[in-house]
């Protein structure tokens, strides 16, 4: 130490033996330029961090705060109720009930081997199956859908980790077959595929709610963040549909087609003073809840989609405007001998006769006494008053797929066209066209709107004949259903009915298939204060083929069931069977009766 001090120079200090004044780095002067660029870098650092912060916490914090949530918070959607489908007595036709969904995040999956193979016998689903969907490593996969309420809570037991029991619904359909086509059925996503379930899938939809959670990483709810958002279920329809006769008429018109091993057939039931429908019926039909393999045959609605030419149908129609403008009376005795309209040879058949009274031509259903009459009527008066009936018109049902049939304008018609029309043939129509315009007749000369919806406003009806008129005219088809008309087999036991018979073979390409017919009855009950019209048809039955017989009995049943259903009393005397020996073949009579209805209209066109 005494060296250093020595040898140290007088004024000049040191650190630890370091000269600092000597030092080339220190003795060298720093541009001012670099500690400018320092602080001007230090700055511009200070401001990118400053406009960064105000970025997220102000301009993009909602965002952020979004991102952020999305670590531990989620949102559970809450499904809304499907809302119901009911008749016009409040019985259920359509209902949502529990039907859960199973998921599971195969990256948290955890399970002990008996509740493996547990889970997996509860979902029915092979172990293969399971395994596949395990190992796609995603966050996320449905292991079932709409499963049993009672096997949800059985897999919910099981406390499987990554696993979840997703709430949810599934429609039922209590009547089945029967109402099919008027209710329809939804997707596996609860969205209306057919009838009412499409045409009111707004209204019955309903809107699902949410609420927030926090899981934690194994995916529990561990907390709930904010007011959860109710759902709000869909709202009930109701219709004018009636179960018990809607029953009772799919289950008649599927005896008849099985019966006389037809293609189909179909039945409309109306209410004869409101125009309410209390039943659309038809075979072959389908199971709303199992859907698999369904043809197009089993899904359309006949009764409405259906149209064809509604042949002898349409003459009472004919006879009422020529009774209304008095050029006619029901005693009026008539020339039937067979007679041509241009190249169109117009005759009864065999079963013919030389005169017959209006009041016969309706009775017996006379081609050659419906032509003369309609002769007597302008082709103007005779086209209005069709269209004033439904005919060529859309029926305002709201309802998919209801068809508007065919009714060429009156200016354009020919003679021999006048002719075929004024017995069926040139127009087409469908079953519920053909019922409606029967609620003229029913209701005294008023058309009837046609309503399906409980409690719908109708529309005001149409004054298509006088009330003297559909009277007199309901008088002339009680004539149809004696034992010298057409259709004795119509007769209701206890209460009294008049309708119109109809065969006629059906039309393919330009020409008529001989074998192959459409059969049907249309009729009102009681005659006196109508309660009820219905019409039948049944599509290409074998072997017998005529109205009077395979057509005519359904409408006797379903009247005999919906009047006792209806709380209607009997206006006729129900007399006692007589107990009798009968031959084993059945009585000639009805019969040729039945056959003097369809003196075959299309051999006529010949």
């Amino acid at each position: 130490m005494s060296w250093l001090k020595r040898n140290t120079p007088a004024g000049n200090h040191s650190v630890r033996g370091v000269n600092y004044s000597t030092s080339p780095l220190l003795a060298s002067k720093t541009p001012p330029w670099r500690s400018r660029l320092l602080v001007m870098l230090v700055g511009v650092g200070f401001v990118a961090l400053a406009g960064r912060a105000l970025y997220v916490q102000v301009i993009e914090s909602d965002f952020f705060q979004k991102k952020g949530e999305e670590r531990y918070a989620s949102t559970v959607q809450l499904p809304a109720s499907r809302g119901r489908i009911v008749d016009r007595n409040g019985q259920i036709l359509a209902i949502s009930v529990n039907a859960p969904t199973i998921s599971m995040n195969p990256q948290q999956f955890k399970a002990s081997d008996d509740q493996k193979r547990a889970l997996v016998s509860l979902l029915r689903m092979p172990l293969k199956e399971f395994n596949a969907k395990l190992s796609d490593g995603g966050a996320y996969t449905v292991l079932r859908r709409q499963i049993d309420d009672g096997v949800a809570q059985q897999i919910r037991a099981l406390k499987v980790k990554g696993l979840t029991v997703e709430p949810g619904y599934i429609r039922r359909y209590p009547e089945n077959e029967a109402a099919a086509h008027v209710v329809g059925f939804t997707d596996i996503e609860d969205r209306g595929q057919e009838g009412v379930e499409l045409t009111f899938q707004r209204q019955l939809q309903g809107h699902g709610g949410s609420r927030g959670v926090v899981k934690d990483r194994l995916g529990r709810v561990v907390e709930e963040l904010g007011e959860p958002v109710d759902p709000r279920d869909g709202r009930d329809v109701q219709l004018t549909i009636d179960s018990k006769v809607q029953a009772l008429a799919y289950q008649r018109i599927r005896d008849a087609v099985q019966q006389h091993k037809a293609k189909a057939g179909s039945v409309v039931v109306l209410d004869a003073q409101t125009g309410e429908i209390l039943a659309l019926a038809n075979y072959p039909s389908y199971l709303p809840g199992e859907r698999r393999n369904l043809t197009g045959a089993q899904l359309r609605n006949r009764a409405i989609t259906d149209v064809f030419e509604p042949g002898s149908t349409v003459k009472p129609f004919i006879a009422s405007l020529v009774l209304e403008k008095g050029l006619v009376r029901p005693t009026t005795v008539m020339d039937t001998h067979p007679f041509k309209v241009g190249p169109l040879l117009v005759n009864d058949g065999s079963h013919g006769h030389d005169s017959m009274t209006m009041a016969q031509v309706i009775q017996k259903s006379s081609n050659v006494g419906t032509v003369k009459l309609a002769q007597k009527l302008e082709n103007r008066e005779m086209g209005e008053m069709l269209a004033s009936l439904g005919f060529g018109a859309k029926p305002q049902i709201g309802f998919p797929g209801a068809a508007t049939g065919r009714l060429r304008p009156w200016k354009t018609w020919k003679p021999v066209e006048k002719a075929t029309m004024s017995y069926g043939y040139g127009l087409s129509a469908s079953l519920l066209q053909i019922a409606r315009a029967y609620t003229a007749i029913a209701r005294d000369g008023e058309l009837a709107p046609l309503t399906l919806i409980k409690g719908e406003e109708a529309l005001p009806g149409v004054r298509v004949f006088e009330p003297e008129t559909a009277r007199t005219m309901r008088e002339l088809l009680r004539g149809t259903v004696s034992a010298d008309g057409t259709a004795p087999l119509a007769q209701p036991l206890g209460y009294s009915a008049g309708g119109k018979t109809g065969t006629a073979e059906k039309q393919e390409g330009r020409g008529y298939n001989s074998d192959k017919h459409r059969a049907w009855f249309t009729g009102i009950a009681p005659i006196d204060n109508p309660r009820v019209v219905v019409a039948v048809m049944v599509d290409e039955p074998s072997g017998v083929y005529f109205g009077g017989l395979v057509a005519a009995p359904v409408f006797k049943t379903v009247v005999e069931q919906t009047l006792r259903t209806m709380g209607v009393q009997p206006d006729l005397e129900i007399k006692a069977p007589v107990l009798t020996a009968k031959p084993a073949t059945a009585p000639a009579k009805p019969v040729a009766v039945a056959q003097l209805n369809d003196a075959s209209p299309h051999k006529a066109r010949n």
